[in-house]
């Protein structure tokens, strides 16, 4: 059972501690408090989990500075979309609103090379318009011989460009409690120019001290792939694993699953479970065509198949779009051959838009059938 308190509800008040006094007499029943700051106000949440069955929602309603009462009816208790439950399915970053209905693109090097390389890309983002990317400073390789990332060596001048070129928020993977840190750190030294969306990568997915650290730490909003090899649902249980720990700001990425069906791509497409991830959690959707598809093959209608598969995310009602773009495809240390280029950029994002209108108009089309 979730009890939802009025918005800016006074935590040193008397009425939360007869509140708070009242939940902690209650048998077999473990009391979890999650703060959700929006822009405008700050909601909080209390969490019963345990023996509820026999706890009336009218009766809990009429509690000091309880709002409203919602009954846990999914697995996902905090993440999840329950019935008669209303609570937003969008929150608010460093002037950037995420939610489930609205949609941003990403766009970006996989992994940072040189400053040259990153100014290009976000000098190219801003005269579109864009106040996102994605920029790989720590990179997980298959091989151990791979490159891995310049790591904390090139966060400062990528943050301090982002600031330059006006980008409100970085998608950045993190494999390690440390590299959070770091990013804080190098963040404060620079003046905090731009903001950093942490990026959980499909093969930490299942890490669960890694989830459990970053969901502990409320400063940034996560990016959470799916595992590539496990089912939906224990990627779901991943995420709430974040929001168990206290951070709710979560995005949830479609990246393909791995599995020789998908041949020619690189992983098999997932995106058809965007609308499922929509009903069964409160999350935003992200996908990622780039690690989905894998390669810059074109088709003979002259658009690539990465933006046939990205064009079926957003159609499907994706909240945002994870990119690979390179000023020099070739010179990419990482997944090149799958990046587009910049003068791609306008194309590909007018594209997404043309896609983005048709899922409107299809969701407008809906609202009239419901209504007949």
């Amino acid at each position: 059972m979730i009890l939802i308190l009025e918005p800016d509800a006074d935590l040193e008040a008397e009425a939360y501690r007869k509140l708070m006094g009242f939940l902690q007499r209650l048998p077999g029943v473990e009391i979890r408090v999650h703060h959700v700051q929006g822009s405008q106000q700050r909601l909080t949440e209390i969490y019963l989990v345990g023996d509820t069955a026999a706890l009336a929602p009218e009766e809990m309603e009429n509690l000091p500075l309880v709002e409203r009462v919602v009954r846990v009816a999914t697995e996902y208790r905090i993440l999840g979309r329950h019935r008669d439950d209303h609570r937003p399915t969008a929150f608010d970053y460093n002037g950037v609103t995420f939610s489930q209905d609205n949609l941003h693109v990403f766009a970006g090097l996989c992994a940072v090379d040189t400053p040259e390389h990153v100014a290009a890309m976000m000098a190219a983002l801003q005269a579109q318009g864009q106040v996102c990317t994605r920029m790989g400073a720590y990179k997980p390789r298959t091989s151990p011989y791979s490159f891995q990332g310049h790591g904390r060596d090139c966060l400062p001048y990528v943050f301090e460009l982002a600031g330059k070129y006006g980008i409100r928020v970085i998608a950045m993977e993190v494999t390690h409690e440390s590299h959070v840190e770091e990013i804080d750190q190098v963040l404060e030294q620079t003046g905090r120019p731009t903001g950093v969306m942490l990026q959980i990568g499909t093969r930490n997915t299942q890490n669960f001290e890694l989830l459990k650290a970053v969901g502990r730490q409320q400063t940034y909003p996560v990016l959470l792939k799916r595992g590539f090899g496990i089912t939906l649902e224990e990627s779901l249980n991943a995420a709430e694993y974040l929001a168990s720990e206290g951070n709710s700001r979560v995005i949830f990425a479609l990246r393909g699953m791995k599995t020789n069906m998908g041949d020619p791509h690189r992983n098999f497409v997932d995106f058809a479970h965007v609308p499922v991830v929509k009903r069964l959690t409160r999350m935003p959707v992200c996908i990622d065509p780039s690690h989905s598809v894998g390669t810059r093959a074109e088709a003979p209608d002259r658009l690539l198949d990465i933006q046939h598969v990205t064009a079926q995310g957003v159609v499907a009602g994706a909240n945002m779009v994870l990119v690979d773009f390179h000023p020099a495809p070739d010179r990419a240390l990482v997944d090149g051959p799958q990046a587009l280029r910049l003068d791609e950029l306008a194309f590909f994002l007018e594209d997404v838009a043309i896609a983005r209108e048709a899922y409107e108009k299809r969701r407008a089309l809906a609202a009239r059938h419901h209504q007949a």
